[in-house]
């Protein structure tokens, strides 16, 4: 494996990516906003009130529009999943933007997700958990940094990495903790950075290597 090019514990993270999040959580704290369940946002697609094919999320209780996808983008979702699926191999499931049930009032749909079993598992409900989430990230960066990252850990998801388009580098965040100047009150304790020439293994299948050139577009 290639050596990491950097590992960082949150607290040490530049100021500027700090700032970001910080300001993302101030403004979730400073609106009192009407909490949606999932049983409500799924209704709200029966009744019409979400357009057919809208692409939206619900996270802690708000419908979140997603934004429209690039070729970039949209090419990193399909390199990931490959990746994933001869990664980690039979038992697992490789989902590609499909919903998660995290809580009653979360259901987002990351980029892609590994579940264990099989795809009928989960044909009379959605998975409630992940072993990895990745999200491809350009203009919603920030939001995957902050936002996101907070969801996915307050959920208990132990593996999360960010395919950051913009720098060109795969970002992996583990170890899921209290935090409570993150958005959603928690937070990821360790942060890696790995560059295209470096290697990963996802936490649930620690044999496998990932070679971050293999998923950028």
């Amino acid at each position: 494996m290639s050596e990491v090019t950097a590992i960082l514990s949150s607290p040490l993270l530049s100021p500027q990516w700090r700032e970001a999040t910080d300001l993302a959580a101030n403004s979730l704290r400073t609106q009192k906003l009407r909490q949606w369940t999932r049983e409500e946002y799924m209704k709200m697609a029966e009744l019409g009130v979400l357009a057919p094919g809208e692409r939206v999320e619900l996270i802690e209780g708000e419908v979140i529009q997603m934004s429209p996808q690039n070729s970039p983008h949209t090419t990193a979702v399909i390199l990931v999943a490959e990746a994933l699926r001869t990664a980690f191999g039979q038992g697992y499931v490789i989902r590609t933007q499909a919903p998660l049930a995290l809580s009653e009032i979360s259901e987002p749909e990351p980029d892609v997700a590994v579940v264990s079993g099989m795809p009928r598992a989960y044909r009379d409900a959605h998975p409630t958990t992940a072993l990895l989430i990745v999200e491809v990230s350009d203009t919603t960066l920030t939001y995957d940094r902050g936002w996101k990252a907070s969801l996915y850990a307050k959920a208990g998801i132990e593996d999360y990495w960010i395919v950051n388009l913009v720098h060109q580098r795969l970002e992996v965040y583990r170890n899921p903790v209290l935090m409570p100047e993150q958005p959603f009150g928690y937070g990821y304790r360790n942060v890696a950075l790995y560059m295209a020439a470096d290697s990963v293994a996802p936490l649930a299948a620690p044999q496998s290597f990932v070679v971050v050139v293999d998923i950028l577009p």
